[in-house]
């Protein structure tokens, strides 16, 4: 995928959307730990799990259908976050779909436009780079995120379904 750099102006100031890097790991995985339904799911950005954190991260920087992506204020303070994927199918006619994961916005920083531009810039990548759709998922108990990707034109158009293991 093409590495992003992108001055993000928002309601908040302006912020650069960039590439993750190792030293962005513990704000990350802070985003992560403050959602309560991440944190329910095991991400509490305690100190014994961040060798599995940071195997994750390595696997992620250097598959290049990925990207790991912060949004950081102009002070270089993390602010957001989230990955992308770009999935080569033979349905729809071939079509490359970019996939969106954890999109997280810090809490005292929501409402200002941050997650917003960070979607609309991860559409704009996906149309750039031949993509014919971008999907998400989203937790049935996130109502207001529902409403969020709503606003920005996605509709709920499937029933998802996971196996744990």
């Amino acid at each position: 995928m093409s590495e992003p750099s992108r001055v993000l102006p928002t309601r908040g100031g302006d912020h650069l959307l960039r590439r993750a890097t190792a030293d962005d790991l513990d704000a990350i995985l802070q985003l992560l730990a403050d959602d309560p339904i991440s944190a329910s799911r095991g991400d509490r950005a305690r100190a014994e799990d961040r060798p599995a954190y940071e195997r994750a991260f390595e696997a992620i920087d250097r598959d290049l259908a990925q990207q790991l992506l912060v949004a950081v204020d102009e002070e270089g303070v993390v602010v957001g976050t989230m990955q992308l994927t770009l999935i080569p199918g033979l349905a729809r006619q071939g079509a490359t779909r970019l996939q969106i994961e954890a999109v997280r916005v810090r809490a005292d920083r929501r409402s200002h436009g941050i997650g917003a531009a960070m979607m609309r810039w991860a559409v704009a990548s996906a149309r750039e780079q031949g993509a014919a759709l971008v999907q998400l998922t989203s937790d049935s108990a996130r109502v207001d995120a529902h409403r969020f990707y709503e606003r920005l034109g996605f509709t709920g158009s499937h029933v998802g379904f996971k196996l744990r293991l």
